[in-house]
């Protein structure tokens, strides 16, 4: 399974083990995890907690149960975050695959005509303005993960596989 949401990039892995620890241990600890973690980190919003919640289970940081969410019980290891970013984020190992091709390093918009001229089926319907803004801000926050996550560097000229 593959999932879409992608919380803006945190400046370190103590920031999402910061989030991940505030989802609860037993999912009947609480009965809002969204508010939970809007009480206990920098999250500012439900929905930016939702979105979290869903990112933390794309890297098995949580799991969804019946009576809600839950922490794993692993410790952040860098190379198995690298993996399930690839593994289960759509879009991720596209993405990263440009970059890999590149000779040069590419802006967030470079990386986004590549993507598309790769012909992603769903990517080929012609977008509006507002959902083309929405597509940008995902792969630029996909950039900031991977470069978080050691698998691509910033640089001036944009991003590069490292």
């Amino acid at each position: 399974m593959q999932f879409k949401p992608v919380p803006p990039a945190s400046n370190s892995l103590e920031f999402l083990e910061t989030v991940r620890r505030a989802v609860p241990r037993d999912p009947e600890d609480t009965d809002d995890c969204c508010a939970r973690l809007v009480d206990r980190t920098e999250i500012e919003s439900r929905d930016a907690a939702a979105e979290w919640l869903t990112f933390l289970r794309a890297l098995e940081l949580a799991t969804e149960q019946a009576a809600g969410f839950a922490r794993t019980q692993v410790d952040l290891d860098l190379d198995e975050l690298q993996r399930t970013f690839r593994d289960r984020l759509y879009g991720a190992d596209e993405l990263l695959a440009r970059l890999e091709e590149a000779d040069e390093p590419l802006s967030a918009t470079a990386v986004a005509t590549r993507l598309e001229a790769a012909g992603r089926g769903d990517e080929r319907h012609e977008r509006s303005s507002r959902l083309e803004a929405r597509r940008e801000e995902r792969i630029e926050r996909l950039l900031e993960w991977a470069v978080l996550l050691e698998l691509v560097e910033r640089t001036d000229g944009g991003y590069r596989h490292e």
